[in-house]
C-alpha cells in the first residue's frame, strides 16, 4: 500500500503532466484529483469555453483511465449512456450492448441539456457501479468515476438538476474567467504547439490508481476533525437562509475528500484546515435556500464561507 509521501509524489506527477494541458485551473484541479482519490464523482459548473472538458479528458489521460464522452441533448434517452439489449438475429435472441458509461471516466457534457428521465439513469451507475437494463445488473469497470458539466448562466432548453442528482457528485467545481496571464499563456501554448491538441502522457494505471485510492484509505483522521466536519453539516440545517440543509452524505464527503488532500500533501493525517479547503466544493451545491434568500441573491458558497468563521475548528475550541 503507498505510502501518504508515496501518494502526494504521483498526484503531483498527475497534476504537473495535466498542466501541461490546462493552464489556470490549478486549485479545482487539484479537488478534482483528491475527489478521484476519495471515489467520488465531479461536476463542474461553469461558463462555456475554460476548459472543462479538456481538464476531464486530461485528467483521464494522465491516470490512465479509458475516457468516454456523451454530449447531453434534450432527446438523449437513459439507454443512450446505459446501453440496451438489442435482437441478433443469428441467435435469435437479445444481446446486451454496453453504453459509454461502461468505461473508467465518463464525461457527461452539459448535463443540465438532457431531461431529468436521463439524468437520474447515472444514479445508479454512480451510486452502485453497475447499471440495470431489463431486471439484470451490469457492473461497471473498476475504477469508474463520473465527471459532468453544467452551464450556469443559460436557462433556457435545460434542465437542472434535481437535488437527488446534485448529491450523488461528492464536489461542485467552478474555475471562472482566467486571468490575463493566464490566458495569455494559453494562446502562447495553442500557438507552440501548431495544433488544436494538447497532448497529455498516461503517468499512473487503473491499478496503481486503485492503490493510491487504498493509500488514502489509510490516513488518519482525528475524530475532533470529524465532529467539526458533523457541525459544519449541522450548522447548514440551522442556518436562517437555508431551507434544506447538508445530509450526511455531505459530511461524507468533507472528510472524504479532506483526507485525499492531507495525502496529496504528504501527510498522514486530516488538519481542520483540509476540511475548510473543501468546504465550499462539499457543501454548497447540496444546500436548497429559502426563497427570501435566493431572492435576495444569497449563494450556497456565502452560507458555508459564513458558517467557516462562525463554527469553531478543533484548534479555536482547544484555545478557549
Amino acid at each position: 500500500m503507498p505510502t501518504p509521501a508515496e501518494v502526494a509524489e504521483a498526484g503531483a506527477a498527475v497534476l504537473a503532466e495535466v498542466g501541461r494541458a490546462v493552464v489556470g485551473m490549478s486549485e479545482a484541479l487539484r479537488t478534482a484529483l483528491a475527489t478521484v482519490l476519495a471515489g467520488g464523482h465531479v461536476l463542474l459548473e461553469d461558463v462555456p469555453g475554460v476548459g472543462k472538458t479538456l481538464a476531464a479528458r486530461s485528467l483521464a489521460t494522465a491516470l490512465g483511465l479509458d475516457f468516454r464522452r456523451l454530449q447531453c441533448t434534450p432527446d438523449l434517452l437513459p439507454s443512450d449512456i446505459t446501453g440496451a439489449l438489442v435482437y441478433d438475429p443469428a441467435t435469435t435472441a437479445f444481446d446486451f450492448r454496453p453504453g459509454p458509461v461502461f468505461t473508467g471516466l465518463f464525461l457527461a457534457d452539459e448535463i443540465n441539456r438532457t431531461p431529468p428521465k436521463t439524468q437520474s439513469a447515472l444514479l445508479e451507475a454512480m451510486a452502485e457501479r453497475q447499471v440495470t437494463v431489463e431486471g439484470t445488473s451490469y457492473p461497471l469497470p473498476t475504477p469508474f468515476h463520473v465527471i459532468a458539466t453544467s452551464n450556469p448562466v443559460e436557462h433556457e432548453g435545460t434542465y437542472p438538476l434535481p437535488e437527488a442528482q446534485l448529491d450523488r457528485f461528492m464536489v461542485r467545481l467552478a474555475v471562472g474567467y482566467l486571468e490575463a496571464d493566464a490566458e495569455t499563456e494559453v494562446l502562447l501554448r495553442r500557438l507552440e504547439r501548431r495544433q488544436e491538441a494538447a497532448p497529455v502522457r498516461t503517468v499512473v494505471d487503473p491499478d496503481s490508481l486503485l492503490a493510491l485510492q487504498a493509500g488514502v484509505e489509510s490516513i488518519d483522521v482525528d475524530r475532533d476533525v470529524v465532529a467539526y466536519a458533523v457541525d459544519l453539516v449541522a450548522a447548514t440545517r440551522e442556518h436562517r437562509q437555508v431551507e434544506v440543509g447538508a445530509s450526511p452524505r455531505g459530511s461524507q464527503a468533507l472528510v472524504l475528500v479532506a483526507r485525499a488532500l492531507a495525502a496529496l500533501d504528504g501527510r498522514g493525517y486530516v488538519s481542520p484546515e483540509d476540511v475548510k479547503q473543501v468546504a465550499v466544493p462539499a457543501l454548497a451545491h447540496r444546500l436548497t435556500l429559502t426563497p427570501q434568500a435566493w431572492a435576495g441573491g444569497v449563494s450556497p458558497a456565502a452560507v458555508v464561507e459564513q458558517l467557516l468563521t462562525e463554527v469553531p475548528s478543533p484548534a479555536a475550541a482547544a484555545s478557549r
